[in-house]
């Protein structure tokens, strides 16, 4: 399984935006390996979480795991059978080892999204 969690700057910390975050951390359940990716859709003139959605398609990830998420970006990951976990802020760590302890809620609200303005 993999687990996808949103990162700020530092590489550490979820970043409070999905599609926008700088960096993106993969997790492998399987191998417990880790990378850390650019997000390619960080810097995208719009449609920044669609755009990190397919991102996270392409990397056959199961698992989101962000603080919140528009709803566009919701029904792409949704429809390839992602499930989005609400992050409790803070260290990625932190909230990956939630996860797997089932400490994690799924979210359950989706904004309307910035469209450009965030």
């Amino acid at each position: 399984m993999i687990i996808a969690i949103p990162l700020d700057e530092n590489k550490k910390d979820v970043c409070v935006s999905f599609g926008r975050a700088p960096f993106v951390l993969f997790y492998d359940t399987e191998s417990n390996a880790q990378e850390i990716s650019e997000n390619p859709a960080a810097q995208a003139q719009g449609g920044a979480g669609l755009k990190a959605a397919q991102f996270l398609v392409d990397h056959h990830t199961n698992i989101l795991i962000t603080i919140r998420c528009g709803q566009n970006a919701a029904e792409v990951l949704q429809a390839a059978e992602t499930a989005i976990y609400e992050a409790q802020g803070g260290d990625a760590a932190v909230n990956l080892a939630a996860y797997l302890e089932g400490k994690l809620e799924l979210l359950s609200h989706f904004h309307a999204g910035f469209h450009g303005k965030a």
